[in-house]
């Protein structure tokens, strides 16, 4: 057998591996699905778009309604790369964009999350008006979303229907109300006073309402958020979806990668699951269904997202 230089076989290992890393890389671009239809407009601002990934039935398909993350401050529909979860199942996807605070602070908007808000309930409602063209069973809708994505997802599923019968749009008559949602690492509230309750360390929300502190002050954006809470609080009882609970809303599923310490400061209190434990037992008064998920909980029904989403989509209502 000739001999073979060590180093020239560390080259070959390492060019090997090099290969793997980039086929599995290449495998794992070539199994995310390409939308069937890209940047779809559903209102006139350009932001105002979705993509719609539709699945193969010959009858209508439940859909996954996907809002991405970023704060309300930035995020883009095009990060989104799960459809290959639903489309084999049979559930068709839409992922959306929406105008972020900058857009709403730009257009004097009030207070600013009312944007990215209402532009959720619009694209959901153009998703309905198109339940026949894209095969869709608009009764089968379920949110779905990450971090501010998630906050937006709640509050389309707790809010009273929003649909207007006598409108002229025929979008605006079309329902906002779910089937269900399942979200990741949701803020659940939007009232200073409560969340600081659930994790004293909390500064999250402040740009939801535009408060940016005063730095000549020393006044963080958080501290004027605070001071002035009862002055909002009827943005409160409007946006936070903690407010909007009651008891004819659909079953909500929570899932956050760390454990909740309910009552102590978070290492990552935006997107801690004490902000799970806090709604859950708003929904359990209220009677509504729900599962939190978090590392350790106990009777852990659905493990993810995906799952819970493709049993209670294709199964029975859960009331």
């Amino acid at each position: 057998m000739p001999f073979i230089p060590v180093a020239l076989i560390s080259s070959l290992i390492l060019i090997s591996l090099a290969c793997t890393r980039t086929l599995a890389a290449e495998t794992t671009r070539s199994s995310v699905p390409k939308p069937t239809l890209v940047d779809v407009p559903y209102g006139q601002h350009a932001l105002q778009k979705l993509d719609f990934y539709q699945a193969k039935s010959d009858k209508p398909t439940p859909l996954v309604f996907f809002i991405h993350g970023g704060g309300w401050m930035n995020g883009d529909k095009a990060a989104f790369n799960n459809a290959g979860q639903y489309l084999p199942a049979g559930i068709s996807v839409v992922s959306i964009n929406y105008r972020l605070i900058s857009h709403a602070e730009a257009d004097k908007v009030v207070p600013p999350v009312k944007a990215p808000l209402e532009d959720a309930a619009r694209a959901l409602q153009f998703v309905r008006s198109k339940a026949a063209e894209w095969n869709i069973d608009k009764e089968r809708i379920g949110a779905s979303g990450s971090s501010a994505g998630s906050c937006s997802a709640l509050w389309l599923t707790f809010h009273p229907d929003m649909a207007d019968p006598k409108s002229a749009d025929p979008v605006e008559r079309e329902s906002t109300r779910l089937w269900c949602a399942a979200v990741v690492r949701a803020q659940t509230s939007l009232d200073p006073k409560q969340v600081m309750e659930w994790m004293p360390n909390n500064t999250y929300g402040t740009q939801a309402f535009g408060f940016k502190g005063d730095k000549a002050k020393g006044q963080t954006p958080f501290a004027e958020y605070l001071t002035k809470r009862e002055s909002i609080l009827p943005w409160i009882a409007e946006y936070s979806p903690y407010a909007l609970v009651s008891a004819d809303d659909p079953p909500v599923y929570l899932y956050y990668d760390t454990a909740p310490d309910f009552g102590k400061d978070q290492e990552n209190p935006a997107h801690s699951a004490n902000y799970g434990v806090g709604l859950a037992e708003k929904l359990k008064e209220a009677d509504v269904k729900w599962e939190l998920v978090y590392p350790g909980a106990e009777g852990v029904l659905h493990k993810d997202v995906r799952d819970y989403l493709v049993n209670v989509l294709k199964g029975k209502r859960i009331r």
